[in-house]
Protein backbone atom coordinates (compact mmCIF):
# COMPACT_ATOMS: atom_id res chain seq x y z
CA UNK A 1 0.00 0.00 0.00
CA UNK A 2 2.92 2.03 0.73
CA UNK A 3 4.56 1.71 -2.62
CA UNK A 4 0.75 2.48 -4.03
CA UNK A 5 0.75 5.56 -2.33
CA UNK A 6 3.91 6.72 -3.03
CA UNK A 7 3.16 6.02 -6.88
CA UNK A 8 0.03 8.54 -6.90
CA UNK A 9 1.86 11.31 -4.36
CA UNK A 10 3.26 13.14 -7.40
CA UNK A 11 0.24 13.55 -9.61
CA UNK A 12 -1.81 14.61 -6.48
CA UNK A 13 0.81 16.98 -5.62
CA UNK A 14 1.12 18.62 -9.02
CA UNK A 15 -3.01 19.00 -8.18
CA UNK A 16 -1.86 20.34 -5.33
CA UNK A 17 0.87 22.91 -6.34
CA UNK A 18 -1.54 23.99 -9.23
CA UNK A 19 -4.37 24.83 -6.40
CA UNK A 20 -1.82 26.70 -4.06
CA UNK A 21 -0.51 28.40 -7.40
CA UNK A 22 -3.96 29.58 -8.19
CA UNK A 23 -4.81 30.70 -4.48
CA UNK A 24 -1.56 32.91 -4.11
CA UNK A 25 -1.06 34.57 -7.49
CA UNK A 26 -4.80 35.65 -7.69
CA UNK A 27 -4.74 35.23 -11.33
CA UNK A 28 -8.25 35.52 -13.13
CA UNK A 29 -9.40 32.09 -14.65
CA UNK A 30 -8.66 33.25 -18.11
CA UNK A 31 -4.98 33.16 -17.22
CA UNK A 32 -5.34 29.70 -17.89
CA UNK A 33 -6.29 30.00 -21.28
CA UNK A 34 -3.23 29.47 -23.22
CA UNK A 35 -1.92 27.04 -21.19
CA UNK A 36 -5.06 24.83 -22.01
CA UNK A 37 -4.87 25.62 -25.10
CA UNK A 38 -1.35 23.87 -25.11
CA UNK A 39 -2.63 20.42 -23.64
CA UNK A 40 -5.44 20.42 -25.22
CA UNK A 41 -3.89 21.24 -28.96
CA UNK A 42 -0.30 20.19 -28.42
CA UNK A 43 0.76 18.07 -25.08
CA UNK A 44 -1.84 15.34 -24.97
CA UNK A 45 -2.77 14.89 -28.79
CA UNK A 46 1.21 14.16 -29.14
CA UNK A 47 1.21 11.92 -25.81
CA UNK A 48 -2.31 9.59 -27.87
CA UNK A 49 0.28 10.09 -31.15
CA UNK A 50 2.91 8.47 -29.63
CA UNK A 51 0.90 5.60 -27.83
CA UNK A 52 -0.97 5.05 -30.44
CA UNK A 53 1.87 4.66 -33.07
CA UNK A 54 3.70 2.46 -31.26
CA UNK A 55 1.37 -0.13 -31.12
CA UNK A 56 1.04 -3.21 -33.38
CA UNK A 57 -2.30 -2.66 -35.37
CA UNK A 58 -4.10 -5.52 -34.48
CA UNK A 59 -4.08 -4.12 -30.99
CA UNK A 60 -5.75 -1.27 -32.35
CA UNK A 61 -8.98 -2.54 -33.76
CA UNK A 62 -10.26 -4.09 -30.44
CA UNK A 63 -14.23 -3.12 -31.25
CA UNK A 64 -15.22 -5.60 -28.70
CA UNK A 65 -12.74 -3.62 -25.72
CA UNK A 66 -13.95 -0.31 -26.25
CA UNK A 67 -17.81 -0.91 -27.06
CA UNK A 68 -17.53 -3.24 -23.60
CA UNK A 69 -15.94 -0.09 -21.58
CA UNK A 70 -18.43 2.75 -23.44
CA UNK A 71 -21.35 0.30 -23.00
CA UNK A 72 -20.78 0.28 -19.14
CA UNK A 73 -20.23 3.66 -18.63
CA UNK A 74 -23.17 4.84 -20.42
CA UNK A 75 -24.98 2.44 -18.75
CA UNK A 76 -24.09 4.03 -15.40
CA UNK A 77 -25.21 7.57 -17.20
CA UNK A 78 -28.61 6.32 -17.84
CA UNK A 79 -29.40 5.06 -14.31
CA UNK A 80 -27.81 8.39 -13.26
CA UNK A 81 -29.93 10.42 -15.85
CA UNK A 82 -33.06 8.16 -14.93
CA UNK A 83 -32.54 8.62 -11.03
CA UNK A 84 -32.22 12.27 -11.90
CA UNK A 85 -35.36 12.65 -13.66
CA UNK A 86 -37.63 10.32 -12.25
CA UNK A 87 -36.87 10.32 -8.34
CA UNK A 88 -35.35 13.67 -7.54
CA UNK A 89 -37.68 15.37 -9.99
CA UNK A 90 -34.72 17.46 -12.06
CA UNK A 91 -35.14 18.91 -15.62
CA UNK A 92 -34.09 17.21 -18.32
CA UNK A 93 -30.93 19.48 -18.63
CA UNK A 94 -29.99 19.31 -15.03
CA UNK A 95 -30.76 15.63 -15.23
CA UNK A 96 -28.19 15.27 -18.05
CA UNK A 97 -25.56 17.16 -16.38
CA UNK A 98 -26.01 15.31 -13.13
CA UNK A 99 -25.54 11.82 -15.16
CA UNK A 100 -22.26 13.04 -16.69
CA UNK A 101 -21.12 14.14 -13.47
CA UNK A 102 -21.27 10.71 -12.27
CA UNK A 103 -19.91 8.84 -15.41
CA UNK A 104 -17.50 11.20 -16.73
CA UNK A 105 -14.21 10.62 -15.70
CA UNK A 106 -11.24 12.96 -15.82
CA UNK A 107 -9.61 10.56 -18.21
CA UNK A 108 -8.04 12.90 -20.40
CA UNK A 109 -5.74 14.82 -17.72
CA UNK A 110 -5.29 12.07 -14.94
CA UNK A 111 -5.76 8.85 -17.03
CA UNK A 112 -2.49 8.49 -19.44
CA UNK A 113 0.05 9.46 -16.73
CA UNK A 114 -1.30 7.36 -13.92
CA UNK A 115 -2.15 4.34 -15.98
CA UNK A 116 1.16 3.91 -17.59
CA UNK A 117 3.31 4.77 -14.48
CA UNK A 118 0.62 1.93 -12.55
CA UNK A 119 0.68 -0.54 -15.51
CA UNK A 120 3.48 0.25 -17.70
CA UNK A 121 3.85 0.67 -21.63
CA UNK A 122 1.34 -2.59 -21.87
CA UNK A 123 -1.87 0.05 -20.76
CA UNK A 124 -0.76 2.01 -23.61
CA UNK A 125 -3.01 1.05 -26.02
CA UNK A 126 -6.42 0.65 -23.67
CA UNK A 127 -5.32 3.90 -22.14
CA UNK A 128 -5.64 5.63 -25.82
CA UNK A 129 -8.45 3.79 -27.01
CA UNK A 130 -10.49 5.12 -24.24
CA UNK A 131 -9.77 8.27 -23.54
CA UNK A 132 -10.10 9.11 -27.44
CA UNK A 133 -13.23 7.11 -28.42
CA UNK A 134 -15.04 7.87 -24.96
CA UNK A 135 -14.43 11.23 -25.23
CA UNK A 136 -16.01 11.57 -28.74
CA UNK A 137 -19.01 9.55 -27.13
CA UNK A 138 -19.27 12.64 -24.81
CA UNK A 139 -18.73 15.03 -27.46
CA UNK A 140 -21.76 13.49 -29.38
CA UNK A 141 -24.01 12.62 -26.24
CA UNK A 142 -23.62 16.16 -24.33
CA UNK A 143 -25.01 18.15 -27.55
CA UNK A 144 -27.58 15.91 -28.37
CA UNK A 145 -29.30 15.62 -24.89
CA UNK A 146 -29.24 19.37 -24.70
CA UNK A 147 -30.78 19.82 -27.90
CA UNK A 148 -33.73 17.34 -27.04
CA UNK A 149 -33.83 19.24 -23.76
CA UNK A 150 -34.28 22.24 -25.28
CA UNK A 151 -31.55 23.80 -24.75
CA UNK A 152 -29.49 24.09 -27.66
CA UNK A 153 -32.05 26.01 -29.57
CA UNK A 154 -30.09 25.88 -32.93
CA UNK A 155 -31.91 24.07 -35.54
CA UNK A 156 -31.68 19.72 -35.80
CA UNK A 157 -28.86 20.58 -39.07
CA UNK A 158 -26.82 23.05 -37.20
CA UNK A 159 -27.04 20.50 -33.99
CA UNK A 160 -25.42 17.54 -36.20
CA UNK A 161 -23.40 19.22 -37.81
CA UNK A 162 -21.83 20.81 -34.64
CA UNK A 163 -21.50 17.69 -33.48
CA UNK A 164 -19.80 15.84 -36.64
CA UNK A 165 -17.41 18.90 -36.21
CA UNK A 166 -16.62 18.86 -32.43
CA UNK A 167 -15.80 15.35 -33.18
CA UNK A 168 -13.63 14.65 -36.55
CA UNK A 169 -11.50 18.19 -35.61
CA UNK A 170 -10.90 17.85 -31.89
CA UNK A 171 -7.18 16.99 -31.69
CA UNK A 172 -7.11 13.78 -29.48
CA UNK A 173 -9.31 12.40 -32.21
CA UNK A 174 -7.09 13.76 -34.91
CA UNK A 175 -3.67 12.93 -32.93
CA UNK A 176 -5.12 9.07 -32.61
CA UNK A 177 -6.22 8.92 -36.44
CA UNK A 178 -2.72 10.18 -37.47
CA UNK A 179 -1.29 7.48 -34.66
CA UNK A 180 -3.79 4.33 -36.35
CA UNK A 181 -2.24 5.12 -39.95
CA UNK A 182 1.26 5.44 -38.88
CA UNK A 183 1.02 2.05 -37.08
CA UNK A 184 -1.09 0.30 -39.92
CA UNK A 185 1.32 1.20 -42.59
CA UNK A 186 4.41 1.13 -40.16
CA UNK A 187 5.46 4.35 -41.70
CA UNK A 188 8.83 5.66 -40.11
CA UNK A 189 8.75 8.52 -38.00
CA UNK A 190 11.91 11.29 -38.34
CA UNK A 191 14.19 11.86 -35.71
CA UNK A 192 13.56 15.23 -35.28
CA UNK A 193 9.25 14.92 -35.60
CA UNK A 194 9.99 12.57 -33.28
CA UNK A 195 12.30 14.26 -30.55
CA UNK A 196 9.37 17.28 -30.29
CA UNK A 197 6.72 14.12 -29.77
CA UNK A 198 8.74 12.97 -27.07
CA UNK A 199 8.99 16.64 -25.56
CA UNK A 200 5.13 17.20 -25.94
CA UNK A 201 4.24 14.11 -24.44
CA UNK A 202 6.59 14.41 -21.38
CA UNK A 203 4.59 18.19 -20.65
CA UNK A 204 1.21 16.76 -20.87
CA UNK A 205 0.67 14.26 -17.39
CA UNK A 206 2.19 17.62 -15.17
CA UNK A 207 0.91 20.83 -17.09
CA UNK A 208 -2.47 19.06 -17.24
CA UNK A 209 -2.33 18.21 -13.35
CA UNK A 210 -1.02 21.50 -12.68
CA UNK A 211 -3.79 23.21 -14.30
CA UNK A 212 -6.65 21.00 -12.73
CA UNK A 213 -5.23 22.32 -9.59
CA UNK A 214 -4.98 25.79 -10.45
CA UNK A 215 -8.95 25.59 -12.22
CA UNK A 216 -10.47 24.06 -8.83
CA UNK A 217 -9.07 26.86 -7.17
CA UNK A 218 -10.90 29.09 -9.24
CA UNK A 219 -14.10 27.60 -8.48
CA UNK A 220 -14.25 27.23 -4.65
CA UNK A 221 -17.34 25.41 -3.63
CA UNK A 222 -20.60 27.98 -3.25
CA UNK A 223 -23.46 25.31 -3.33
CA UNK A 224 -22.72 21.66 -3.03
CA UNK A 225 -25.31 19.56 -4.45
CA UNK A 226 -27.53 16.93 -2.50
CA UNK A 227 -27.08 14.77 -5.31
CA UNK A 228 -23.19 14.65 -4.47
CA UNK A 229 -23.77 11.34 -2.41
CA UNK A 230 -24.96 8.94 -4.78
CA UNK A 231 -23.03 11.07 -7.32
CA UNK A 232 -19.80 10.88 -5.63
CA UNK A 233 -20.64 6.73 -5.10
CA UNK A 234 -21.04 6.04 -8.35
CA UNK A 235 -18.08 7.98 -10.22
CA UNK A 236 -15.60 6.42 -7.47
CA UNK A 237 -16.69 3.08 -6.64
CA UNK A 238 -19.73 1.77 -9.17
CA UNK A 239 -17.95 3.19 -12.14
CA UNK A 240 -14.91 1.08 -12.04
CA UNK A 241 -16.98 -2.11 -10.56
CA UNK A 242 -19.59 -1.99 -12.96
CA UNK A 243 -16.05 -1.79 -15.93
CA UNK A 244 -14.77 -4.53 -14.44
CA UNK A 245 -17.75 -7.09 -14.43
CA UNK A 246 -18.91 -5.75 -17.81
CA UNK A 247 -14.94 -6.49 -19.69
CA UNK A 248 -14.82 -9.73 -17.51
CA UNK A 249 -18.35 -11.10 -18.57
CA UNK A 250 -17.26 -10.32 -22.22
CA UNK A 251 -14.21 -11.63 -21.98
CA UNK A 252 -11.30 -12.54 -23.98
CA UNK A 253 -8.91 -9.33 -22.44
CA UNK A 254 -5.45 -9.23 -21.10
CA UNK A 255 -5.65 -8.45 -17.54
CA UNK A 256 -3.73 -4.98 -17.58
CA UNK A 257 -6.12 -3.95 -20.01
CA UNK A 258 -9.05 -4.49 -17.50
CA UNK A 259 -7.62 -3.06 -14.99
CA UNK A 260 -6.41 -0.05 -17.17
CA UNK A 261 -10.04 0.07 -17.96
CA UNK A 262 -11.01 0.02 -14.39
CA UNK A 263 -8.70 2.26 -13.12
CA UNK A 264 -9.63 5.27 -15.61
CA UNK A 265 -13.55 4.68 -14.10
CA UNK A 266 -12.48 5.01 -11.06
CA UNK A 267 -11.13 8.62 -11.62
CA UNK A 268 -12.86 11.71 -10.61
CA UNK A 269 -15.12 13.69 -12.21
CA UNK A 270 -13.81 15.21 -15.69
CA UNK A 271 -13.57 18.90 -15.06
CA UNK A 272 -15.44 19.14 -19.01
CA UNK A 273 -18.68 18.67 -16.97
CA UNK A 274 -18.41 22.07 -15.52
CA UNK A 275 -17.54 23.32 -19.31
CA UNK A 276 -21.21 21.48 -20.39
CA UNK A 277 -22.94 23.19 -17.75
CA UNK A 278 -21.44 26.45 -18.10
CA UNK A 279 -21.85 26.61 -21.71
CA UNK A 280 -25.79 25.25 -21.46
CA UNK A 281 -25.98 27.23 -18.26
CA UNK A 282 -27.55 24.85 -16.08
CA UNK A 283 -25.79 23.36 -12.56
CA UNK A 284 -23.43 25.24 -12.55
CA UNK A 285 -21.85 25.78 -9.33
CA UNK A 286 -23.23 22.29 -7.87
CA UNK A 287 -20.65 20.96 -11.32
CA UNK A 288 -17.93 22.64 -9.92
CA UNK A 289 -18.62 21.68 -6.44
CA UNK A 290 -18.95 17.68 -7.91
CA UNK A 291 -15.66 17.97 -9.23
CA UNK A 292 -13.99 19.42 -6.32
CA UNK A 293 -15.63 16.67 -4.10
CA UNK A 294 -14.44 13.43 -6.09
CA UNK A 295 -11.29 14.84 -6.58
CA UNK A 296 -10.39 15.09 -2.80
CA UNK A 297 -12.44 11.77 -2.28
CA UNK A 298 -10.52 10.02 -4.95
CA UNK A 299 -6.98 10.89 -3.01
CA UNK A 300 -8.68 7.89 -1.04
CA UNK A 301 -10.24 5.59 -3.53
CA UNK A 302 -7.72 5.54 -6.23
CA UNK A 303 -4.88 4.33 -3.77
CA UNK A 304 -7.98 1.46 -2.49
CA UNK A 305 -8.83 0.26 -5.73
CA UNK A 306 -4.92 0.05 -7.08
CA UNK A 307 -4.25 -1.80 -3.88
CA UNK A 308 -7.05 -4.20 -4.11
CA UNK A 309 -5.58 -4.93 -7.74
CA UNK A 310 -2.20 -5.44 -6.80
CA UNK A 311 -3.56 -8.19 -4.11
CA UNK A 312 -5.30 -9.56 -7.08
CA UNK A 313 -9.18 -9.27 -6.15
CA UNK A 314 -10.28 -8.44 -9.49
CA UNK A 315 -8.99 -11.55 -11.25
CA UNK A 316 -9.20 -11.77 -15.09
Amino acid sequence: MLAIITLLLPFFGLIVIGYIAARAVKQPAEALGYMNVFIVYAALPALFFKLVAATPFHDLTRIDFIASDIGATYLLFAVLFAIGLLVRRATFGDSTIQAFGGSYGNIGYMGPGLALIAFGEAAAVPVALIVCLENAMHFIVAPAMMALAGGDRRKRGEVAIGVVRSVMLHPFILSTIAGFLVAGFEWPIPAAASRLVDMLAQAAAPCALFAMGATLALRPIRRVPVEIGYLAMAKLIVHPLLVYGVLTAVGGFEPVWVHAAMLLAALPTATNVFVISQHYGLWQERASATILITTLLSVVTLPLFLYLIELGLFPV
